[in-house]
Protein backbone atom coordinates (compact mmCIF):
# COMPACT_ATOMS: atom_id res chain seq x y z
CA UNK A 1 0.00 0.00 0.00
CA UNK A 2 1.47 3.42 -1.17
CA UNK A 3 2.02 5.85 1.67
CA UNK A 4 -0.43 8.38 1.42
CA UNK A 5 1.43 11.23 2.31
CA UNK A 6 2.99 10.78 -1.82
CA UNK A 7 -0.29 11.83 -3.19
CA UNK A 8 -1.80 16.20 -2.18
CA UNK A 9 -1.36 19.14 -4.30
CA UNK A 10 2.72 19.40 -3.51
CA UNK A 11 4.33 20.27 -7.20
CA UNK A 12 7.13 18.06 -7.81
CA UNK A 13 8.63 17.15 -11.29
CA UNK A 14 10.81 14.51 -11.55
CA UNK A 15 13.69 14.72 -14.30
CA UNK A 16 15.08 11.57 -15.61
CA UNK A 17 18.95 12.10 -15.85
CA UNK A 18 19.75 8.54 -17.24
CA UNK A 19 18.43 6.55 -19.53
CA UNK A 20 17.15 3.98 -17.66
CA UNK A 21 19.07 0.54 -17.37
CA UNK A 22 17.56 -3.14 -16.52
CA UNK A 23 17.46 -4.51 -13.19
CA UNK A 24 18.57 -7.54 -12.36
CA UNK A 25 16.77 -9.52 -9.28
CA UNK A 26 18.33 -11.44 -6.83
CA UNK A 27 16.24 -14.20 -5.81
CA UNK A 28 17.95 -16.56 -3.46
CA UNK A 29 16.43 -19.31 -1.81
CA UNK A 30 17.51 -20.78 1.77
CA UNK A 31 16.19 -22.94 4.17
CA UNK A 32 15.08 -21.85 7.29
CA UNK A 33 18.08 -22.17 10.39
CA UNK A 34 17.53 -25.55 12.31
CA UNK A 35 19.89 -24.23 15.08
CA UNK A 36 18.34 -20.76 15.58
CA UNK A 37 16.00 -22.34 18.54
CA UNK A 38 18.80 -24.11 20.58
CA UNK A 39 15.98 -26.49 21.14
CA UNK A 40 16.98 -30.02 22.24
CA UNK A 41 20.31 -28.57 23.43
CA UNK A 42 21.57 -27.59 19.90
CA UNK A 43 24.12 -24.75 19.94
CA UNK A 44 22.91 -21.36 18.10
CA UNK A 45 25.24 -20.42 15.67
CA UNK A 46 28.26 -18.36 16.55
CA UNK A 47 28.09 -19.44 20.29
CA UNK A 48 30.76 -21.42 22.01
CA UNK A 49 30.98 -22.04 25.41
CA UNK A 50 33.86 -18.96 24.74
CA UNK A 51 32.67 -16.95 22.19
CA UNK A 52 30.12 -15.21 20.29
CA UNK A 53 30.65 -14.56 16.86
CA UNK A 54 29.07 -11.92 15.13
CA UNK A 55 29.02 -11.57 11.08
CA UNK A 56 30.18 -7.92 9.28
CA UNK A 57 28.76 -7.41 6.21
CA UNK A 58 30.52 -4.53 4.43
CA UNK A 59 31.61 -2.38 1.37
CA UNK A 60 35.61 -1.88 1.80
CA UNK A 61 36.06 -1.48 -1.71
CA UNK A 62 33.16 0.50 -3.65
CA UNK A 63 31.40 3.76 -3.44
CA UNK A 64 31.46 3.83 0.18
CA UNK A 65 34.67 2.48 1.64
CA UNK A 66 35.21 4.89 3.80
CA UNK A 67 32.31 4.28 5.62
CA UNK A 68 32.52 0.50 5.33
CA UNK A 69 35.95 0.62 6.72
CA UNK A 70 35.82 3.17 9.26
CA UNK A 71 32.17 1.61 11.06
CA UNK A 72 34.53 -1.93 10.69
CA UNK A 73 37.22 -0.01 13.38
CA UNK A 74 34.56 1.06 15.18
CA UNK A 75 33.10 -2.31 15.55
CA UNK A 76 36.80 -3.61 16.82
CA UNK A 77 37.22 -0.83 18.99
CA UNK A 78 34.44 -1.92 20.68
CA UNK A 79 34.85 -5.63 20.96
CA UNK A 80 38.26 -5.18 22.05
CA UNK A 81 37.50 -2.98 24.86
CA UNK A 82 34.31 -5.14 25.73
CA UNK A 83 36.74 -8.48 25.75
CA UNK A 84 39.44 -6.76 27.27
CA UNK A 85 36.70 -6.20 30.30
CA UNK A 86 35.79 -10.05 29.97
CA UNK A 87 33.32 -10.74 27.18
CA UNK A 88 29.57 -10.11 27.29
CA UNK A 89 27.55 -13.05 28.73
CA UNK A 90 30.96 -14.77 29.99
CA UNK A 91 32.39 -15.31 26.33
CA UNK A 92 34.33 -13.21 24.02
CA UNK A 93 32.86 -11.43 20.95
CA UNK A 94 34.39 -12.28 17.08
CA UNK A 95 33.86 -10.09 14.09
CA UNK A 96 33.75 -12.25 11.26
CA UNK A 97 34.27 -9.71 8.25
CA UNK A 98 33.18 -10.00 4.68
CA UNK A 99 33.48 -6.61 1.83
CA UNK A 100 30.96 -7.50 -0.55
CA UNK A 101 31.72 -3.89 -2.69
CA UNK A 102 28.53 -2.69 -2.55
CA UNK A 103 27.03 -5.19 -4.74
CA UNK A 104 24.07 -7.32 -3.77
CA UNK A 105 24.73 -10.23 -5.45
CA UNK A 106 28.31 -10.19 -3.80
CA UNK A 107 26.51 -9.56 -0.13
CA UNK A 108 24.00 -12.55 -1.27
CA UNK A 109 26.70 -15.15 -1.44
CA UNK A 110 28.61 -13.51 1.61
CA UNK A 111 25.80 -13.91 3.89
CA UNK A 112 24.71 -17.92 3.16
CA UNK A 113 28.69 -18.49 3.42
CA UNK A 114 28.47 -16.57 7.05
CA UNK A 115 25.24 -17.84 8.14
CA UNK A 116 26.10 -20.75 9.76
CA UNK A 117 28.72 -19.70 11.79
CA UNK A 118 27.50 -16.27 13.24
CA UNK A 119 24.90 -15.70 15.98
CA UNK A 120 23.71 -12.76 13.97
CA UNK A 121 25.18 -9.84 11.95
CA UNK A 122 26.74 -6.72 13.33
CA UNK A 123 26.30 -4.95 10.46
CA UNK A 124 24.89 -5.37 6.64
CA UNK A 125 25.45 -2.94 4.69
CA UNK A 126 23.66 -1.05 1.82
CA UNK A 127 20.07 -0.87 0.94
CA UNK A 128 20.25 -2.89 -2.44
CA UNK A 129 22.32 -5.79 -0.35
CA UNK A 130 20.03 -6.03 2.41
CA UNK A 131 16.76 -5.93 -0.01
CA UNK A 132 18.80 -8.73 -1.70
CA UNK A 133 18.27 -10.59 1.81
CA UNK A 134 15.08 -9.79 3.05
CA UNK A 135 13.37 -12.96 3.10
CA UNK A 136 16.49 -14.99 4.15
CA UNK A 137 16.71 -13.21 7.00
CA UNK A 138 13.01 -13.83 8.38
CA UNK A 139 13.59 -16.95 7.14
CA UNK A 140 16.76 -17.62 9.18
CA UNK A 141 15.60 -15.49 12.12
CA UNK A 142 18.55 -13.43 11.97
CA UNK A 143 18.87 -10.14 13.86
CA UNK A 144 20.99 -7.99 12.01
CA UNK A 145 22.03 -4.39 11.96
CA UNK A 146 21.33 -2.38 9.07
CA UNK A 147 23.96 0.11 7.91
CA UNK A 148 21.35 1.63 5.44
CA UNK A 149 19.06 4.28 6.75
CA UNK A 150 15.95 3.57 4.18
CA UNK A 151 12.61 3.22 6.43
CA UNK A 152 11.20 1.16 3.83
CA UNK A 153 13.71 -2.05 5.70
CA UNK A 154 11.51 -1.51 8.83
CA UNK A 155 9.32 -4.00 7.54
CA UNK A 156 11.28 -6.55 7.98
CA UNK A 157 11.45 -7.50 11.81
CA UNK A 158 14.85 -8.85 12.08
CA UNK A 159 16.15 -5.69 10.82
CA UNK A 160 17.61 -2.77 12.79
CA UNK A 161 18.43 0.69 11.76
CA UNK A 162 20.94 2.17 14.71
CA UNK A 163 19.44 6.08 14.60
CA UNK A 164 16.94 7.32 12.35
CA UNK A 165 16.24 6.94 8.54
CA UNK A 166 16.89 8.37 5.16
CA UNK A 167 13.17 10.12 4.85
CA UNK A 168 13.70 11.70 8.69
CA UNK A 169 16.94 12.85 8.04
CA UNK A 170 15.70 14.92 5.06
CA UNK A 171 13.00 16.55 6.45
CA UNK A 172 15.15 17.41 9.53
CA UNK A 173 17.97 18.66 7.44
CA UNK A 174 15.18 20.55 4.65
CA UNK A 175 13.27 22.16 7.85
CA UNK A 176 16.86 23.36 8.87
CA UNK A 177 17.68 25.23 6.40
CA UNK A 178 13.91 26.71 6.76
CA UNK A 179 14.94 27.53 10.51
CA UNK A 180 18.39 29.35 9.82
CA UNK A 181 16.51 31.38 6.81
CA UNK A 182 18.34 29.71 3.97
CA UNK A 183 15.13 28.65 2.14
CA UNK A 184 11.76 29.95 2.52
CA UNK A 185 7.67 29.19 2.17
CA UNK A 186 7.21 28.83 -1.88
CA UNK A 187 10.76 28.81 -2.67
CA UNK A 188 11.87 25.81 -5.59
CA UNK A 189 14.19 23.10 -3.90
CA UNK A 190 16.12 20.92 -6.14
CA UNK A 191 16.72 17.21 -4.80
CA UNK A 192 19.32 14.69 -6.50
CA UNK A 193 18.99 11.44 -5.72
CA UNK A 194 20.27 7.68 -6.18
CA UNK A 195 18.09 5.37 -8.32
CA UNK A 196 17.33 2.45 -5.90
CA UNK A 197 15.73 1.90 -2.19
CA UNK A 198 18.51 4.89 -0.70
CA UNK A 199 17.32 7.55 -3.36
CA UNK A 200 13.77 6.80 -3.43
CA UNK A 201 13.30 7.26 0.35
CA UNK A 202 15.57 10.52 1.00
CA UNK A 203 12.99 11.41 -1.97
CA UNK A 204 10.01 10.58 0.49
CA UNK A 205 11.75 12.84 3.10
CA UNK A 206 11.91 15.73 0.75
CA UNK A 207 8.53 15.35 -0.63
CA UNK A 208 6.72 15.36 2.65
CA UNK A 209 8.61 18.45 3.56
CA UNK A 210 7.87 20.06 0.14
CA UNK A 211 3.95 19.64 1.08
CA UNK A 212 4.08 20.64 3.91
CA UNK A 213 5.62 23.88 3.28
CA UNK A 214 4.38 24.69 -0.34
CA UNK A 215 7.40 23.54 -2.12
CA UNK A 216 8.17 22.84 -5.80
CA UNK A 217 10.16 19.99 -5.63
CA UNK A 218 12.79 19.65 -8.57
CA UNK A 219 13.89 16.07 -8.43
CA UNK A 220 16.40 14.27 -10.41
CA UNK A 221 17.10 10.57 -10.48
CA UNK A 222 21.00 9.43 -11.32
CA UNK A 223 22.80 5.94 -11.47
CA UNK A 224 25.32 4.98 -9.12
CA UNK A 225 27.83 5.07 -11.94
CA UNK A 226 27.36 9.15 -12.92
CA UNK A 227 30.05 10.77 -11.91
CA UNK A 228 29.52 14.02 -13.86
CA UNK A 229 26.75 15.61 -12.79
CA UNK A 230 27.27 18.79 -14.22
CA UNK A 231 23.79 18.53 -16.77
CA UNK A 232 22.04 18.16 -13.33
CA UNK A 233 23.36 21.05 -11.81
CA UNK A 234 22.79 22.98 -14.84
CA UNK A 235 19.40 22.31 -14.82
CA UNK A 236 18.86 23.25 -11.82
CA UNK A 237 20.15 26.31 -12.00
CA UNK A 238 17.51 27.23 -15.04
CA UNK A 239 15.09 26.18 -12.23
CA UNK A 240 16.23 28.74 -9.98
CA UNK A 241 16.49 26.57 -6.88
CA UNK A 242 17.34 28.01 -3.55
CA UNK A 243 18.39 24.91 -2.37
CA UNK A 244 20.01 21.07 -2.84
CA UNK A 245 19.23 18.23 -1.14
CA UNK A 246 21.29 15.38 -1.94
CA UNK A 247 20.85 11.45 -1.35
CA UNK A 248 23.95 10.56 -3.52
CA UNK A 249 27.16 9.24 -3.05
CA UNK A 250 30.24 11.20 -1.72
CA UNK A 251 31.77 11.88 -5.29
CA UNK A 252 28.61 12.92 -6.59
CA UNK A 253 28.17 15.30 -3.81
CA UNK A 254 31.51 16.70 -4.79
CA UNK A 255 30.21 16.99 -8.31
CA UNK A 256 27.06 19.25 -7.68
CA UNK A 257 29.14 20.99 -5.31
CA UNK A 258 31.72 22.05 -7.63
CA UNK A 259 30.04 22.13 -10.69
CA UNK A 260 27.36 24.46 -8.76
CA UNK A 261 30.30 26.70 -7.57
CA UNK A 262 31.33 27.06 -11.49
CA UNK A 263 28.22 27.87 -12.55
CA UNK A 264 27.43 30.55 -9.77
CA UNK A 265 24.83 28.96 -8.60
CA UNK A 266 25.55 29.97 -4.41
CA UNK A 267 22.93 27.39 -2.80
CA UNK A 268 22.96 25.49 0.42
CA UNK A 269 23.21 22.09 0.03
CA UNK A 270 22.12 19.32 2.43
CA UNK A 271 22.76 15.69 2.21
CA UNK A 272 21.88 12.47 3.80
CA UNK A 273 24.63 10.87 5.63
CA UNK A 274 26.37 8.96 3.49
CA UNK A 275 27.10 11.52 1.14
CA UNK A 276 30.03 12.81 2.61
CA UNK A 277 33.65 10.75 2.98
CA UNK A 278 36.53 12.86 4.44
CA UNK A 279 38.34 12.35 0.69
CA UNK A 280 36.26 14.62 -0.99
CA UNK A 281 37.13 17.37 1.08
CA UNK A 282 40.64 18.73 0.17
CA UNK A 283 42.38 22.22 -0.09
CA UNK A 284 40.74 22.51 -3.69
CA UNK A 285 37.45 22.03 -2.83
CA UNK A 286 36.94 23.36 0.43
CA UNK A 287 35.19 26.47 -1.49
CA UNK A 288 32.54 24.68 -2.97
CA UNK A 289 32.05 22.58 0.26
CA UNK A 290 31.17 25.69 2.07
CA UNK A 291 27.66 25.44 2.11
CA UNK A 292 27.06 21.84 2.54
CA UNK A 293 25.09 20.46 5.59
CA UNK A 294 25.41 16.34 6.65
CA UNK A 295 22.22 15.00 8.35
CA UNK A 296 23.00 11.96 10.22
CA UNK A 297 22.06 10.16 13.35
CA UNK A 298 25.56 9.67 14.29
CA UNK A 299 28.10 12.28 16.08
CA UNK A 300 30.94 13.53 13.53
CA UNK A 301 34.54 12.01 14.40
CA UNK A 302 35.52 15.53 16.11
CA UNK A 303 32.56 15.77 18.18
CA UNK A 304 33.04 16.97 21.47
CA UNK A 305 30.02 14.58 23.24
CA UNK A 306 32.64 12.73 25.71
CA UNK A 307 32.16 9.27 24.43
CA UNK A 308 32.67 10.60 20.58
CA UNK A 309 36.32 11.82 21.94
CA UNK A 310 37.01 8.82 23.79
CA UNK A 311 35.93 6.70 21.01
CA UNK A 312 38.71 9.01 18.90
CA UNK A 313 41.30 8.47 20.91
CA UNK A 314 41.42 4.79 21.09
CA UNK A 315 41.46 4.76 17.09
CA UNK A 316 44.35 7.41 17.18
CA UNK A 317 45.76 5.08 19.36
CA UNK A 318 45.26 2.26 16.77
CA UNK A 319 48.26 4.15 14.31
CA UNK A 320 46.13 3.49 11.16
CA UNK A 321 46.93 5.23 8.27
CA UNK A 322 43.64 5.92 6.89
CA UNK A 323 41.64 9.49 7.29
CA UNK A 324 39.47 9.29 10.40
CA UNK A 325 35.65 9.86 9.33
CA UNK A 326 32.18 9.30 11.26
CA UNK A 327 31.64 5.69 10.48
CA UNK A 328 34.25 5.16 13.77
CA UNK A 329 32.06 6.41 16.41
CA UNK A 330 28.61 4.80 14.78
CA UNK A 331 30.68 1.51 14.34
CA UNK A 332 31.06 1.76 18.21
CA UNK A 333 27.71 3.02 18.69
CA UNK A 334 26.16 -0.16 16.62
CA UNK A 335 28.59 -2.30 19.10
CA UNK A 336 26.90 -0.97 22.28
CA UNK A 337 23.63 -1.11 20.75
CA UNK A 338 24.59 -5.09 20.07
CA UNK A 339 26.07 -5.50 23.47
CA UNK A 340 22.90 -4.09 25.27
CA UNK A 341 20.71 -6.59 23.42
CA UNK A 342 23.09 -9.54 23.95
CA UNK A 343 23.20 -8.52 27.70
CA UNK A 344 19.78 -8.98 27.98
CA UNK A 345 19.86 -12.49 26.01
CA UNK A 346 22.61 -14.42 28.17
CA UNK A 347 19.85 -16.81 29.29
CA UNK A 348 18.46 -17.62 25.76
CA UNK A 349 21.77 -16.99 23.67
CA UNK A 350 19.41 -18.00 20.66
CA UNK A 351 18.23 -16.09 17.75
CA UNK A 352 14.86 -16.18 18.60
CA UNK A 353 16.10 -15.09 22.12
CA UNK A 354 17.77 -12.19 20.53
CA UNK A 355 14.55 -11.39 18.91
CA UNK A 356 12.78 -11.53 22.88
CA UNK A 357 15.49 -9.17 23.94
CA UNK A 358 15.04 -6.75 20.86
CA UNK A 359 10.72 -6.47 21.16
CA UNK A 360 11.66 -4.95 25.06
CA UNK A 361 14.41 -2.78 24.32
CA UNK A 362 12.70 0.49 24.68
CA UNK A 363 16.02 2.66 26.03
CA UNK A 364 19.11 1.79 24.13
CA UNK A 365 21.40 4.32 24.69
CA UNK A 366 25.13 5.15 23.41
CA UNK A 367 26.42 8.04 25.83
CA UNK A 368 24.51 10.27 22.73
CA UNK A 369 26.76 8.37 19.85
CA UNK A 370 23.25 7.75 18.15
CA UNK A 371 20.03 9.40 20.46
CA UNK A 372 18.76 7.04 22.52
CA UNK A 373 16.54 3.96 20.99
CA UNK A 374 13.56 2.74 21.17
CA UNK A 375 13.61 -0.47 19.11
CA UNK A 376 10.17 -1.73 20.22
CA UNK A 377 7.85 -0.48 17.41
CA UNK A 378 7.92 -1.79 14.17
CA UNK A 379 7.45 0.00 11.41
CA UNK A 380 9.11 3.05 13.13
CA UNK A 381 12.17 4.94 13.01
CA UNK A 382 13.79 3.80 16.57
CA UNK A 383 14.49 8.19 16.98
CA UNK A 384 13.67 11.18 14.96
CA UNK A 385 16.93 12.84 16.37
CA UNK A 386 19.42 14.06 13.95
CA UNK A 387 23.21 15.28 14.26
CA UNK A 388 23.69 18.27 11.90
CA UNK A 389 27.21 18.84 10.84
CA UNK A 390 29.06 21.32 8.28
CA UNK A 391 32.38 20.45 5.96
CA UNK A 392 35.39 21.66 7.65
CA UNK A 393 38.88 21.22 6.39
CA UNK A 394 40.27 21.49 9.80
CA UNK A 395 38.43 19.31 12.01
CA UNK A 396 39.39 15.62 12.21
CA UNK A 397 37.15 13.44 9.64
CA UNK A 398 36.21 16.83 7.83
CA UNK A 399 32.84 17.52 9.84
CA UNK A 400 31.72 19.90 12.60
CA UNK A 401 29.30 19.34 14.73
CA UNK A 402 26.60 22.16 14.65
CA UNK A 403 25.04 22.52 18.03
CA UNK A 404 22.94 19.67 19.79
CA UNK A 405 20.62 17.09 18.76
CA UNK A 406 17.87 18.42 16.41
CA UNK A 407 14.52 17.31 15.73
CA UNK A 408 12.36 19.30 13.59
CA UNK A 409 7.81 19.54 14.15
CA UNK A 410 7.87 18.13 10.54
CA UNK A 411 10.34 15.02 11.17
CA UNK A 412 7.66 14.57 14.67
CA UNK A 413 4.26 14.39 12.44
CA UNK A 414 5.92 12.36 9.93
CA UNK A 415 4.58 9.00 9.00
CA UNK A 416 7.11 6.29 8.25
CA UNK A 417 5.87 4.01 5.36
CA UNK A 418 5.66 1.00 7.18
CA UNK A 419 4.72 2.25 10.80
CA UNK A 420 1.95 1.28 12.52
Amino acid sequence: MKNPQRRGTMKTRRLLATAAVATLALTACSSKSTDSSGEGGAAAPGVTDDTIALGVLTDQSGPFIQLGTGTVDGHQIWADEVNAAGGICGRQIELVVRDHGYQADAGVLAYQELLPEVLGFMQILGSPVIAALDQQLIDNETTSVALSWSSFLLKNPYVVIPGTTYDVEMVNGLSYLLEQGEIAEGDTVGFVYLEGEYGENGLLGAEYFAEQHDITLEAVKVLPTDTDLRNVVTGLRGADVSAIGLTTTPSQTLSVATVAAQLGLDVPLVGNNPTFAPAILTEDTQAALENYYLVGSATPYSSDVPKAAEVATAYEELGKSEPANAGIPYGYAIGEIWGQVLEASCDDLTRSGIQDALASSTDVTTDELVADLDLTSPGSPATREVYIATADIDAEGGLTQQGDLFTSPDAESYVAPEEQ
